[in-house]
């Protein structure tokens, strides 16, 4: 394990959706705050825009749990391979109606409006959460329009929020882009950025020194392109790769060549 060899208590970088790893950079802490302006201001829908390894999974974890500490009530789920009444059922779970396996679409759809309808009587704000929601079928999304929908009523205190990439989110019809009220995008780090999560990560795991040189740092941001799953990844890969050579810091070289000889396919060459 490389970890002994850098003098690490564990794994610095880690592409686990961890709140814990969380990395309040400029674009991450932007995002949030415009998230807390939809809910503050309860705006029925909101977009949460990046592409894959953006970090948008992990903000919207970070944000679903400052919600809950602040006593909003939340139902975060992904919509990724999942059924019309699957998902309705696992709202209506996530917002605490407990229904019955056998529950009807109906019967669901009444609990869910009882419930939001008691929420907004209670002055209580509710956020769904949908990650994946590119992803979604046709008919997922049409039950997610009528929550969106829902949103819309006076008095409603429910907002919508949904998690997808640029390219995929165009194919969602008219009636449900045209509700959207904010998007908030998820940009890659900059290398200033890159640096600082770097150094984070490594502080956090227990180095004490500088484990990558600036050289290192700069290849690193302009084989990642800035996207934190990316940096994640290149960055454990160069700690193997030094550790491996027995070296006692690592250079723009070893991350090239970690690049080049271990990183998984779908990484593009810069």
């Amino acid at each position: 394990m490389y970890q002994s060899h850098w003098g690490l208590r564990n794994t610095p970088f880690e592409s686990r959706l961890d709140p814990g790893t969380f990395y309040p950079s400029a674009t991450h802490e932007e995002a949030l705050a415009r998230l807390h302006f939809l809910i503050e201001q309860h705006r029925c829908l909101g977009l949460l825009v990046g592409e894959a390894g953006s970090g948008k999974s992990l903000v919207l974890e970070v944000f679903a749990g400052q919600l809950r500490r602040a006593g909003r009530a939340v139902a975060q789920i992904s919509l990724l391979g999942m059924e019309p009444e699957e998902m309705l059922h696992q709202l209506a779970s996530a917002l605490g109606c407990d229904p019955s396996p056998s529950a009807t679409t109906a019967v669901l759809w009444q609990m869910l409006a009882d419930r939001l309808a008691t929420h907004s009587y209670e002055h209580r704000d509710t956020a769904l959460l949908l990650d994946d929601a590119d992803q979604a079928d046709d008919e997922v999304l049409a039950r997610v329009l009528r929550l969106v929908r829902l949103a819309t009523a006076p008095q409603s205190r429910l907002t919508v929020i949904l998690v997808g990439r640029p390219s995929r989110i165009a194919r969602w019809n008219d009636d449900l882009l045209e509700l959207a009220e904010l998007r908030v995008d998820v940009e890659p780090w900059d290398q200033s950025e890159t640096e600082q999560y770097v150094k984070a990560s490594l502080a956090r795991a227990g180095s004490t020194s500088a484990v990558f040189d600036k050289g290192a740092v700069a290849r690193l941001q302009q084989l990642t392109d800035g996207v934190p799953r990316r940096v994640n990844r290149l960055a454990d890969l160069a700690l193997i790769a030094g550790a491996g050579q027995d070296l006692r810091q690592i250079d723009a070289g070893v991350v090239q060549s970690a690049f080049e000889e271990l990183t998984p396919a779908e990484m593009p060459l810069a």
